[in-house]
């Protein structure tokens, strides 16, 4: 017993001498064996946790402990690349202690429609559908909420699309079309309204497709060598992005700083939004991923100077160039009115399929505020994916085409996502309100 604890104590040592990157770690039993391969976002730190003697693995794993003699890494560029080599690893060495990535409806592939004339780049449970035939396929992987993570990261760098819209080079109406939010924060170049190229978009999935077939010091070569010709020939609108490109790749791994375009005074309302993302997609019960949610509210006093608001978020941060507000023309003591108007104006070209709509917009109220928001919806062509409301008091949450409320946990991080785009709606509706009260009295 005591040759296994001083076992542990040197592995435990070991570990914590391991640099602090990113990287894969194989555990092996006495014979060399891999037993289990994991990826790790800092090595020391995860790796170290295997050999405390707190450690709980679950019912799966724990046994696994006792037969671990050594352990070797692999370092890596960046956590898209660990969870690359922690997947080919997998697939290659079929550890004991990792679960088998046979089943498509079980883990999570990656596919890029390449036959497409806009490429598109897919997280899904079934590759072999019909629509993602003659697609490049990634997979499968062992954390779909990694993968997400890693093709956000990837999606500011090459900018492709992940939206379901059929999108054609001959269509001349693409011109007409507004793009979503991902292409004025720079993570779509926005074919569907015909900002780019064909040949151009195709230039940038081949780089993404090159960029997770090799290491990232390999593509940054590559890519400064392109840019270096594109310059020679005077091409330098190619030789902008290039270098846009590389500059993005080589901050790959930064997060969340003030000076990214998000509304910094906001950022604080809620510490985990891909958390609060996830869980509010399962209360809703959607199957797509929800990205951005737009919250609506009213503002006024006794009926006077009613003004709305609407407000974006992305991927759960709050999006300032994208908040709109409203002066109300209608029946200003009517706050079911006042919503009807606010909808109507702010998802009209949406309803008439120029732009696309958020994946949830969120009212604040209770279900007679959501009744006059469907509406509005229902005068146009097309309704959006998910409408929801949010009752102050209770916090009981109303959703489209259901009768009872949802009620949720004071703790849920859906729920609190929910509370931070109601409130900062509302906060931005009543900054609205009192400069036209301040404006309305000085003009007195």
């Amino acid at each position: 017993m005591s040759d296994r604890r001083e076992k542990l104590e040197a592995l435990a040592e070991k570990a914590r001498q391991l640099p602090k990157v990113p990287g894969v770690y194989l555990m092996k039993d006495a014979a060399g064996v891999v037993l289990y391969v994991g990826k790790a976002r800092v090595l020391p730190n995860r790796v170290s946790t295997y050999f405390q003697p707190a450690t709980d693995l679950g019912p799966k794993k724990q046994r696994m402990i006792g037969l671990i003699d050594d352990f070797d890494v692999i370092e890596c560029e960046g956590e898209w690349e660990a969870l690359l080599t922690e997947n080919r690893l997998i697939k290659d060495l079929h550890p004991k202690f990792n679960e088998r990535l046979t089943d498509d409806k079980t883990f999570p592939y990656l596919v890029i429609t390449t036959r497409d004339d806009f490429p598109g780049v897919f997280i899904t449970r079934e590759p072999s559908h019909e629509r993602f035939r003659g697609g490049k396929v990634f997979g499968p992987f062992t954390s779909v909420y990694a993968l997400r993570e890693s093709m956000k990261l990837l999606q500011k760098v090459f900018r492709f699309r992940t939206c379901e819209l059929s999108i054609r080079e001959d269509d001349d109406k693409r011109r007409f079309f507004r793009p979503c939010l991902l292409y004025p924060i720079k993570q779509c170049t926005g074919p569907c309204a015909a900002k780019i190229s064909k040949e151009a978009y195709r230039a940038d999935i081949q780089r993404f497709i090159r960029f997770l077939e090799s290491k990232r010091s390999v593509m940054l070569r590559e890519l400064r060598t392109e840019m270096e010709q594109a310059a020679e020939r005077r091409d330098y609108e190619t030789a902008a992005a290039l270098r846009d490109q590389i500059g993005a790749i080589e901050k790959l791994d930064e997060r969340g700083k003030l000076s990214s375009g998000w509304q910094p005074e906001t950022e604080s309302f809620y510490i985990d939004p891909a958390k609060g993302l996830a869980s509010l997609q399962r209360t809703l019960g959607m199957d797509t991923e929800i990205r951005c949610v737009e919250g609506i509210d009213i503002a006024h006093l006794h009926g006077q100077q009613t003004v709305g608001s609407k407000v974006c978020f992305v991927d759960g941060k709050p999006l300032k160039n994208e908040y709109r507000k409203y002066k109300i023309t209608t029946a200003s003591n009517d706050d079911f009115m006042s919503i009807r108007e606010v909808v109507s104006r702010a998802y009209r070209d949406a309803g008439d399929a120029n732009q696309l709509y958020p994946d949830v917009v969120l009212i604040d109220g209770g279900p007679g505020q959501l009744s006059a928001a469907m509406e509005a919806f229902a005068q146009f062509d097309l309704k959006p994916p998910m409408v929801i409301s949010l009752a102050k008091k209770e916090e009981l949450i109303y959703q489209q085409g259901r009768d009872e409320p949802i009620r949720l946990g004071r703790d849920n991080p859906g729920l609190k996502l929910c509370q931070s785009i109601r409130d900062e709606a509302h906060r931005f509706a009543q900054a609205y309100h009192h400069l036209l009260r301040k404006k309305n009295v000085l003009e007195q």
